[in-house]
């Protein structure tokens, strides 16, 4: 005898969470979702001197992410390949989403374009934006 899982409110829930995901976007949030199957979640921190941006994107080769910044936006573009499809599988569930990826940042005026860097370990890509040093007031001297 096989054992059947009912659960009637899978659909239900997973309609409910893709709609709070649309409604918890910003409307500045330019995540390109769009033209994309997925987008890796991001933390972004600031500090002083730096921002930096952590995006979980596990299973992909950190040298196949594209890392672009044209006109003060920064692009994180790749694809995770989808898993071989095993035979004979009796059940399946998926929450690993895979495909092409796509995420966009707009810098603000303060980023050193120029010396922007980004590494990947563990599954997580690192984006160095270092601040450009702020232009300080100059003490003009007035002669006679």
């Amino acid at each position: 005898m096989s054992l059947i899982h009912y659960t009637p409110w899978t659909l239900h829930r997973d309609l409910v969470n893709d709609f709070s995901r649309f409604l918890d976007r910003s409307p500045g949030d330019d995540s390109s979702g769009a033209t994309a199957d997925w987008a890796p979640p991001v933390d972004i921190e600031e500090y002083p001197d730096r921002f930096v941006i952590y995006a979980d994107v596990p299973g992909v080769d950190p040298a196949s992410i594209d890392v672009t910044l044209d006109e003060g936006v920064l692009t994180l573009s790749g694809n995770r390949q989808a898993a071989d499809e095993p035979v004979n599988i009796e059940r399946r569930r998926r929450e690993r989403a895979a495909g092409r990826f796509h995420r966009r940042f707009t810098l603000p005026d303060t980023a050193d374009a120029e010396a922007v860097t980004a590494s990947g370990r563990l599954g997580v890509l690192e984006v160095h934006i270092p601040k450009r040093p702020q232009a300080q007031p100059r003490r003009i001297t007035v002669t006679q």
